[in-house]
C-alpha cells in the first residue's frame, strides 16, 4: 500500500509518500480501504517543526479523519461487515463515558498512526457507519470537526431552541457548530474579518456576523445584539487571544466550550469566570457513542458538511498548504480514489 509518513516534523515539505506491506487485521479489528481524509488545525501542528504537538514518533502516518469501506474483518467482529461504509473514530478506544488515559493514547494521527494511507486497520469499536447518502468525502469531515462541534453544543452546551450560539471564524468546527445550532432552532452570531465569508455565514443562517478587525470589541457587539444578555453558548476556537472577549460575550451562567488554540497561548485572568458564573470546559473531540448520536441527527435532518476544496491523494502537501493559508471556508478534503 501507499501511505504518507512524517519522518520527522520539519514542516509540510517533510511529508513523504512511501510504500509499506498491506496490513492485516487482528481479533476485533477491521481493514478499511480509505477513500477520503480531511485536515484539521491539529494536523498542521503535527507536521510543523516548532510545534509542541509535533509528531511524537518517526514515520507517523498523519491525519485523524478518514472514511472508507470495510474490506476485511478479524476474528470476533460483529458490528460491521465487508462492504460497510464507515468513518474512523478520532480516538480508537474511547467508546463512551468520560475520556481517560487509554482513550487519549489511541488518538489517530498523533498518538498512533492515522488515515493518510490507502489501507488502515481500525478497532471494531473504533468505526461508525456513515449516514445514508453521504459521500466518503463528506464522511471524512465528521470524526474531528463535526464531533467536536456536536460535543460542544449538545453534550456541554445542552442546546435548545431559541438559544444564542456564538461562533468564531469559519473553520471546520465553527461551520459545523453553525449547522448544528440551526438544526436545533438556535440563533447564531459569528465573527469574521472577511466580507465574502461573512456573506456566506449569513446565507447559512447566521443572524449577524461581526468583523472582529473593524470591531475589536466584538464582545460588546454581541451584547448589543442580544439586548445586553450575551450568548448562551460560545464555541471558543481561538484560545488565549479570544477567550477574554468570549468571557464577556457569554451570558451570566452561560457555557463556553474551549476547543482551539488558533491565537496561541497566554495567561488568562479567571475573574470573569467567577463574576459571570461561567461554565468553561475544555473538550477533546468526543467518543463513539456521541459520534453515533450525531450521525443519527445528521441523517434525520439531511445535513451536508461544507467542503471548501478537495485535493487528490498525490497533492496531499497542497492540501496542507491550503490549510496553512487560512483562506478556507469549511473543510479541506483529500480524495484517495
Amino acid at each position: 500500500m501507499k501511505c504518507y509518513v512524517i519522518p520527522s516534523p520539519k514542516g509540510i515539505d517533510s511529508l513523504a509518500l512511501v510504500e509499506r506491506p498491506d496490513p492485516t487485521t487482528g481479533p476485533r479489528q477491521v481493514l478499511v480501504r480509505v477513500r477520503a481524509t480531511s485536515l484539521n488545525y491539529r494536523d498542521l501542528l503535527t507536521i510543523e517543526a516548532q510545534s509542541a504537538r509535533a509528531a511524537p514518533k518517526a514515520d507517523l502516518i498523519p491525519l485523524s479523519d478518514g472514511a472508507g469501506e470495510v474490506v476485511a474483518v478479524g476474528l470476533g467482529v460483529s458490528r460491521v461487515k465487508v462492504g460497510d461504509r464507515i468513518a474512523g473514530c478520532f480516538m480508537q478506544k474511547w467508546i463512551g463515558g468520560a475520556i481517560d488515559e487509554v482513550a487519549q493514547a489511541s488518538a489517530m494521527g498523533g498518538a498512533i498512526d492515522g488515515m493518510l494511507t490507502e489501507l488502515a486497520v481500525l478497532e471494531e469499536d473504533g468505526v461508525v457507519q456513515l449516514p445514508a447518502g453521504m459521500s466518503f468525502e463528506e464522511g471524512a469531515t465528521l470524526p474531528c470537526a463535526g464531533l467536536t462541534a456536536w460535543h460542544a453544543l449538545v453534550e456541554i452546551g445542552n442546546i435548545k431552541a431559541g438559544d444564542v450560539v456564538q461562533i468564531l471564524g469559519s473553520g471546520g468546527v465553527s461551520i459545523f457548530a453553525l449547522q448544528f445550532a440551526k438544526m436545533f432552532g438556535a440563533r447564531v452570531i459569528a465573527t469574521s474579518s472577511s466580507a465574502a465569508k461573512a456573506e456566506r455565514l449569513k446565507r447559512m443562517g447566521a443572524e449577524a456576523v461581526i468583523d472582529y478587525k473593524a470591531t475589536p470589541d466584538w464582545d460588546q457587539e454581541t451584547l448589543k445584539l442580544t439586548g445586553g444578555r450575551g450568548a448562551d453558548i460560545t464555541v471558543e476556537v481561538g484560545g488565549a487571544g479570544t477567550l477574554p472577549r468570549s468571557f464577556m460575550a457569554t451570558r451570566l451562567g452561560g457555557r463556553i466550550a474551549v476547543i482551539g488554540l488558533l491565537t496561541g497561548v497566554a495567561r488568562i485572568d479567571p475573574m470573569p469566570i467567577l463574576r459571570r458564573n461561567l461554565r468553561v470546559q475544555g473538550l477533546y473531540v468526543g467518543n463513539k457513542q456521541m459520534f453515533e448520536g450525531m450521525n443519527r441527527a445528521i441523517a434525520a435532518n439531511g445535513l451536508k458538511p461544507v467542503i471548501d476544496k478537495v485535493f487528490s491523494f498525490a497533492d496531499a502537501k497542497d492540501a496542507y498548504r491550503h490549510l496553512k493559508s487560512q483562506s478556507h471556508f469549511g473543510k479541506i478534503v483529500i480524495a484517495h480514489g
